[in-house]
């Protein structure tokens, strides 16, 4: 993560994954819960891409929204959007999903703008594989893996932020 003081405005975090309609809007969305429950809501800005355009403009994946709403988060307003290098350029941290997506991410952009993007379980106090495996193929249960370690991720991630840049 970046170091430096923040500038003047909210500390950007940007979730991706490949088509931006399971594991990065859960992940914008839990991580959005947990900002506001901290009251934080006014420091960190939270949005999420997909590296693949097949999705944009769809609202994420039923299951994962139906996934999502059992446990008190809704994630169904949010639309599926391509990642592009100004997201790079605008963003302090980038969390990528899984290895592919961290390599398509760093291949976007330039050395100095790939500094900041790193795997989201890095933050996992349980980091398994280091990767959110992507439940899209399988059934019920796989959305229901993803949920609970985007949310223990989430949380870790907060602390660090909050650790390493005083909210």
């Amino acid at each position: 993560m970046r170091s430096a003081p923040l500038p003047d405005r909210p500390f950007r975090v940007l979730f991706v994954c490949l088509g931006n309609i399971c594991r990065s809007p859960l992940a914008e969305g839990l991580f959005r819960r947990h900002v506001e429950e901290a009251g934080l809501a006014g420091r960190i800005e939270i949005a999420s891409a997909g590296t693949g355009a097949w999705h944009v403009g769809k609202p994420p994946d039923k299951r994962m929204c139906a996934t999502a709403s059992k446990r008190g988060v809704d994630i169904s307003h949010q639309r599926a959007r391509h990642l592009c290098a100004e997201d790079l350029r605008r963003s302090d941290l980038v969390l990528a999903m899984d290895r592919e997506n961290l390599a398509n991410i760093r291949a976007l952009g330039s050395a100095d703008l790939s500094s900041n993007v790193v795997l989201f379980r890095h933050f996992d106090p349980e980091p398994g594989t280091g990767e959110v495996p992507d439940p899209y193929y399988g059934g019920d249960e796989g959305f229901a893996e993803v949920f609970d370690i985007v949310d223990r991720t989430s949380r870790a991630l907060l602390g660090e932020l909050r650790r390493e840049h005083g909210f």
